[in-house]
């Protein structure tokens, strides 16, 4: 007798995602465990599993023991789906009916009453043959069980059977009983959750977690998801390491500012990321955007991603600095995020997809105060950030981090520190000099190479960013309230 070695071809999930989570799909003629608490997702996902089967020619069924076929399609054309092709299985045990006609007139043990409703299932599966199974919920078992031990045995005597007939099943289990939420994973070939968290203010933030699948290196950790018209949309974790290097660019991008290219030892190098900080109004998102107009007029693409700005208004600032960033068409994406809305998953997702599918080279974050907010914790968003820039860095894509910094004047504090992981910092201030409120610039990091040391002025006006020269008579900068002392000549003169 020979022994079959070869791998089998995974069943795919209806999400690409999820396959790419589970390296493949679902095992094929295996059982699997999706769980989650009520509003989770789980029966969207577990229609998706159903249509995707029925989309090749395969026969999918649907038990149901906790919705009814009207709430099922009712359900489905909310996302402009048709089960048309599915077979729906409507399973009411008659020790739960109120149909007198099915009811016993004698009490009964529950062993009879669950032996009763496993039989219907059987006969339904038996009777339609299916390839893929939808058993929805387990917790109607549970109940009609009475005891851990039964249960454990009737989902292990339903397990074989789904498998003798060659169906590929995935049971759904909404937890609802305080019970040991793993006492079936040994059973199943896969173990699939989802999560629902609800935050303070904001939309609830949903994540799925994949805890076994038998012969796969699935991807571990928490993926971020979110249920739209249209069904279940996983975003998976991003991992840097599994995207392989490809800098094929020149190595430095200029930013069109002769004195700005020099102050960065001769521009932003690619794959670096570079964090502009300093107080609200001091040219943050001016000087990221002129970093990204002068990458556009070189024929490239570029992604701004604004947490704080409207998309009207940003088109509005770009116009009064004689940035028309609308000629550049397709090339130029702006896209407004609402941290209230959006999960960071979500946002690796649409910066990850611009970079490898319309092979944008300049990312702007403004800011990363805005991107704190969608974070639970402070040490989730540095990680989170770490692997995103490294992913960034090794695509060989510019990145430009804003970062708004407390206060106008005086000691300056950062709601994050994220210069350790920044490849380049750009630090900019206010200073007072003969009645007027001027900006001086500096920088004070860069990985990749040199740069000078000095601090220089810098005027936004209708002509863009314009650098000045060496403030050669300035101290206090790190203090947050920087001292000149020079001459009127020194500093850049205004234009109308």
């Amino acid at each position: 007798m020979t022994t079959q070695t070869s791998k089998r071809p995974g069943v795919p999930t209806g999400s690409d995602a999820l396959d790419q989570i589970l390296a493949g799909g679902y095992a094929r003629e295996r059982v699997h465990l999706l769980e989650g608490r009520p509003g989770s997702g789980k029966t969207t996902l577990a229609i998706q599993f159903l249509m995707a089967a029925r989309e090749r020619g395969e026969t999918p069924l649907y038990i149901t023991l906790s919705e009814g076929e009207d709430e099922l399609l009712e359900g489905a054309a909310t996302h402009g789906w048709s089960l048309e092709g599915i077979h729906l299985y409507e399973l009411i045990p008659p020790e739960l009916s109120l149909d007198e006609s099915q009811q016993q007139s004698v009490v009964y043990s529950s062993d009879l009453e669950l032996g009763e409703t496993v039989r219907l299932v059987m006969n339904e599966v038996e009777r339609v043959k299916p390839d893929c199974i939808v058993f929805d919920s387990l917790s109607d078992i549970r109940l009609l069980a009475g005891t851990a031990l039964r249960y454990r045995r009737q989902v292990l005597a339903l397990k074989h059977f789904f498998a003798r007939m060659g169906c590929t099943t995935v049971f759904v289990d909404d937890l609802t009983e305080e019970l040991d939420d793993s006492n079936l994973h040994s059973l199943v070939h896969g173990v699939i959750r989802l999560e629902k968290t609800t935050v303070v203010y904001g939309a609830d933030r949903r994540r799925m977690r994949v805890f076994k699948m038998r012969g796969r290196a699935f991807r571990s950790g928490s993926h971020d998801y979110v249920i739209r018209t249209g069904g279940v949309e996983i975003f998976p974790r991003l991992v840097a390491s599994d995207h392989e290097q490809t800098l094929q660019r020149d190595n430095v991008a200029g930013t069109g500012v002769e004195e700005l290219d020099a102050l960065l030892g001769g521009g932003l190098d690619r794959g670096t990321s570079t964090l502009v900080m300093g107080p609200a109004g001091s040219g943050k998102s001016t000087l990221s955007m002129q970093v990204l107009i002068e990458a556009l007029r070189r024929g490239e693409r570029a992604l701004f991603v604004s947490f704080d700005e409207t998309r009207h208004n940003f088109f509005r600032r770009a116009d009064g600095l004689d940035m028309d960033l609308r000629q550049f068409g397709e090339r130029f994406e702006f896209r407004q995020i609402d941290p209230a809305e959006l999960s960071p998953g979500e946002l690796s997702h649409i910066v990850q997809h611009h970079v490898d599918q319309a092979d944008v080279s300049v990312v702007v974050l403004d800011s990363l105060s805005g991107y704190q907010n969608s974070m639970p914790e402070e040490q989730f968003m540095l990680l989170q950030m770490h692997e995103l820039l490294t992913y960034l860095n090794q695509r060989g894509v510019v990145t430009l981090l804003v970062l708004a910094q407390h206060g106008l004047v005086g000691q300056m504090q950062s709601p994050v520190d994220l210069t350790y992981l920044s490849d380049a910092v750009v630090l900019l201030r206010f200073f007072e000099a003969f009645g007027e409120l001027k900006r001086a610039i500096s920088v004070i990091k860069k990985r990749t190479g040199g740069h000078e040391a000095s601090i220089r002025e810098y005027r936004i006006d209708r002509e863009g960013i314009r650098v000045g020269e060496t403030l050669r008579n300035f101290s206090g900068v790190l203090t947050g309230v920087p001292r000149f002392s020079g001459s009127d000549s020194d500093l850049l003169a205004s234009r109308a």
